[in-house]
């Protein structure tokens, strides 16, 4: 009987010399008693390394935009549009950038300087955009605010959120646009190939929300 038991209390205690050598043993991380699953982020994703097209996006008021001038790293510069849509340049003061696109406002800024340098080349890159966006709230996996580089569909920006939560209501989703303009998007009806919405899945608007209720 006591052979018994010391047997028991000797095995025990090997076990939980075993666990402690495993606990301190680089390489073998403990296992949590409890996992929790990732939160969805609220934060849309930023414009930075969206196609950008330099001959098509129209530069608008807030956007970043980087200058670059060879070989004159004095005049090159990162700036933000301001709310008058303009920018100001060393050497040529202000210079509107609001409505141009970024090929435009080089050829622009080219112009410009050719009095001041000989034969500058000029760049001109979007690097963010603030001027021009669209908002998703309530049920979908990833609201937020999102930034409108490119022509995107009401179907294609459900997507860009990372499609719909599990009580979400499919097929009544609204647009707000400015005037207090509300539309409408049947998302279930759009997926089988109904005509009525085909035709709502019309492209966003700058300022555009597009509600998903639960």
């Amino acid at each position: 009987m006591v052979h018994r038991i010391l047997g028991v209390l000797i095995t025990v205690a090997a076990m939980g010399a075993l666990a402690n050598a495993q606990k301190d043993k680089p390489g073998i991380a403990p296992v949590p008693d409890r996992v929790e699953a990732p939160r969805a982020s609220n934060i849309g994703p930023d414009a930075t390394g969206l196609p950008i097209d330099p001959k098509s996006y129209s530069i608008g008021p807030e956007d970043i935009i980087k200058i670059f001038i060879w070989r004159e790293p004095d005049l090159s510069k990162v700036a933000q549009v301001r709310p008058d849509g303009k920018i100001t340049m060393n050497l040529i003061g202000d210079l509107q950038a609001s409505g141009l696109t970024p090929e435009r406002l080089a050829a622009q800024l080219k112009e410009a300087y050719s009095s001041k340098l000989l034969q500058p080349e000029i760049t001109v890159e979007v690097i963010q955009i603030n001027s021009k966006r669209y908002s998703i709230v309530g049920g979908v996996n990833h609201p937020g605010t999102f930034p409108l580089v490119v022509d995107t569909t009401v179907f294609q920006a459900l997507n860009e959120a990372g499609g719909f939560r599990e009580f979400a209501n499919k097929k009544d989703i609204t647009i707000l646009r400015e005037k207090g303009i509300r539309l409408h998007f049947n998302y279930n009806d759009f997926i089988k190939g109904n005509k009525k919405a085909q035709d709502q899945n019309i492209l966003l608007q700058n300022g555009d929300t597009i509600v998903v209720k639960e």
